[in-house]
């Protein structure tokens, strides 16, 4: 692979630049491998949601409150939630315990599938010394500035 520039030009380089390019490439692949199932991400963190939970499956109110961290833009889960009801993969009791259905297992574990391709291209030739090595560094960035992370 070729490198925009030298190291010490590399050194130079802004981490707000890159690190949002990293993030905008990795997001929109992840995002079309999804789309190939007729999914966003949201929906797809709901179905995760759900695919371990026993046959008394998982309370609404739950599931929507822990995901209710990952949206960016602030507002709420329940109208993916609703989706997926719709399109017959999930359903909610009259507890309002959510489950998948069988087709809803079958898109989850397609859609696995593809996302898991997705990851393996994302780390290509990137061994995981250098990996875990530029996150350390973006998480000492994100504290030396006195921000906060918090894995999905």
């Amino acid at each position: 692979m070729d490198y925009s520039h030298d190291d010490a030009g590399l050194a130079r380089q802004p981490i707000g630049y890159w690190s949002r390019a990293a993030s905008d490439a990795v997001v929109t692949h992840i995002r079309a491998g999804l789309a190939e199932h007729g999914l966003t991400q949201p929906p797809w963190w709901v179905l995760n949601q759900l695919v371990e939970a026993d046959e008394r499956g998982r309370p609404r109110a739950e599931v929507a409150a822990m995901l209710s961290g990952y949206l960016t833009t602030g507002g709420s889960m329940e109208p993916e939630i609703d989706s997926l009801i719709t399109r017959g993969l999930v359903t909610e009791d009259a507890t309002t315990r959510l489950r998948l259905t069988a087709e809803g297992h079958v898109l989850r574990t397609e859609a696995a599938e593809r996302v898991g391709r997705a990851l393996s291209e994302i780390h290509a030739g990137i061994p995981d010394e250098e990996y875990v090595a530029a996150l350390k560094v973006l998480q000492r960035m994100i504290h030396n500035v006195g921000g906060t992370a918090w894995h999905h």
